[in-house]
């Protein structure tokens, strides 16, 4: 078993993780150039033994360990149970991975990671990788990204709120929930609230009443009930909308993770007020000298900015959408 840390610098970085399909390899480029742009060192692991053709720039990469195409062949296992071999097969070689990543101390890094849910509400072996990160002194926070345009949809709405929540709850890493392709969010159909009511989890009670207007779903209404009244009791999932081609979303979601992870606090950044007010108000805070005494500014950057970049306006409210049931 790999060594602990102790005494080796602080690292920082994101283990990004979510379903086949909603993202994370795109995430990882956009993210890698936008911290680029600011002046951070950065290096992307490549967790994921099934990715090709990555287009980022991979500092580790998994597949000189292991690859998901060899494992198939030679153990003749299918997709889902080749990807669960091959993290059990990383969590015991952790010292090939200690190797890899000692080079790139001092580095911010993101750790792409394979798109199969139950590595990350059932199995053990990548929470057991994280878990050995954290002892040779990474402090990560989990990304978790989620398709937006399950949004439309408001049985799959409920679905993915249970998947972050057991994700959450598993995985025991800081978490940042994301809607990402805001961009595409309105693709398959419109959203029956205000993008608000998605982001901050609202009242489920009226997504319960949604579903029941359909013919098929208002046979579930209990069960979609009892789901829904988990996941309040827990009251844990919320998620910042995310187009990664636009740089206010990307710095919204970099700050949230920093404050996360604890890189807004760490040897990388200034310990100083505006980074302590930020984190402790969810805002950004900046001083600005007048010739009366410095102000005090905050700017937030609205979930309203964003339903108006990305999604049509609507003609109903939220209560008239209600009335209508």
């Amino acid at each position: 078993m790999a060594e602990s840390g102790k005494g080796t610098p602080l690292a920082f970085g994101q283990a990004v993780i979510g379903p086949p399909g909603s993202g994370k390899t795109t995430y990882c480029h956009g993210m890698q150039q936008f911290m680029g742009s600011i002046g951070r060192k950065v290096a992307v692991v490549n967790l994921d033994p099934a990715n090709e053709g990555m287009p980022y720039s991979c500092a580790v990469d998994i597949s000189e360990l292991i690859t998901l195409s060899d494992v198939m062949e030679n153990l003749k296992l299918g997709p889902n149970g080749g990807l669960i071999y091959c993290m059990e097969y990383l969590e015991a070689n952790l010292d090939w991975l200690q190797e890899k990543l000692a080079a790139f101390r001092g580095h911010y890094c993101l750790f792409d990671c394979p798109g199969q849910v139950e590595l990350y509400t059932h199995h053990d072996a990548l929470k057991n990788v994280f878990a050995q990160l954290a002892k040779w002194n990474f402090r990560l926070a989990a990304v978790h990204l989620v398709d937006s345009h399950y949004c439309t949809d408001p049985g799959k709405f409920i679905s993915v709120l249970c998947t972050s929540l057991s994700t959450m709850l598993h995985v025991e890493l800081p978490h940042v929930n994301v809607l990402s392709k805001m961009d595409l969010i309105e693709q398959y159909g419109k959203l029956a609230f205000n993008l608000d009511y998605y982001t901050e989890v609202l009242d489920l009670s009226y997504l319960v009443d949604h579903l029941a207007s359909d013919p098929f779903f208002r046979n579930y209404r209990r069960l979609n009930a009892k789901l829904v009244e988990v996941i309040e009791d827990y009251s844990l999932v919320s998620f910042i909308p995310l187009n990664v081609q636009d740089k206010d979303s990307m710095r919204q979601v970099m700050q949230a993770v920093d404050k996360a992870n604890g890189c807004s606090f760490g040897d990388q950044e200034h310990r100083n007020l505006e980074a302590l007010m930020s984190a402790a108000v969810g805002a950004d805070f900046h001083f600005t000298s007048y010739p009366s005494p410095p102000i005090l500014l905050c700017c937030v950057i609205s979930t309203l900015a964003v339903q108006e970049k990305y999604v049509q306006s609507q003609d109903k409210t939220v209560e008239e959408e209600v009335m209508d049931m």
